[in-house]
């Protein structure tokens, strides 16, 4: 029993010698790695409601039924954006967006489309359970040249300005994301001060 015992001590540290010289076993390079959100570039999608609290009439003598204003307007919106994430906080891109809106009955309807560009910051994020930042609250700004039809209505063309917070979801489909903003929007020539709310879908490649 004593001699086994010796013979246990002498191969100890020959067996852990021999574990530490062991090859590492290596990844398998031919093991496909994707992560579970995608950054890069993308294309969105937005479609939601947009109103403006007053309606000014740009052209009087031309739109003469129409009064000075119109009074509130509201109507669908549809746009779309195509953009770059600068790191997880920040992406730019630049958007195109149309609404049309209809105000009071003698003032009528009036369509909006602008193009510019979109300036977005994450202001907080949460992580998902395999740590993956997942969930972001977030603000961004936008700007552009708007073009109204028919001219001399609401305008004809204008500078549009609008801004504010947003939320977007990364799935687990990976290169899709969803999420909802909330916008102040102003128009500059027109001085009208309106808002939109819309759900949003993004693709990243």
């Amino acid at each position: 029993m004593r001699k086994l015992a010796l013979a246990l001590l002498l191969l100890a540290p020959a067996l852990a010698l021999a574990q530490e010289s062991a090859p590492q076993l290596q990844d398998d390079p031919r093991v496909a790695k994707f992560r579970d959100v995608e950054r890069g570039f993308f294309v969105g999608f937005e479609a939601g409601y947009q109103g403006f609290v007053d309606t000014p009439t740009a052209d009087k003598n031309k739109y003469p039924l129409a009064g000075s204003s119109g009074g509130s307007a509201g109507g669908l919106l549809v746009g779309a954006t195509l953009g770059v994430d600068i790191g997880p906080l920040l992406s730019v891109a630049v958007y195109g967006q149309g609404t049309s809106q209809r105000a009071g009955a003698n003032y009528g309807a009036f369509d909006l489309l602008s193009l510019g560009g979109d300036v977005r910051v994450a202001l907080k994020s949460w992580r998902d359970r395999n740590d993956w930042q997942r969930l972001f609250l977030y603000a961004h700004a936008r700007g552009g040249w708007a073009r109204t039809s028919p001219e001399g209505l609401f305008g004809t063309s204008d500078i549009v300005v609008a801004g504010g917070p947003g939320i977007e979801y990364f799935t687990k489909l990976r290169h899709f994301s969803v999420g909802a903003a909330v916008d102040a929007v102003y128009a500059t020539k027109a001085a009208a001060v309106g808002f939109a709310i819309y759900p949003t879908l993004r693709y990243t490649f």
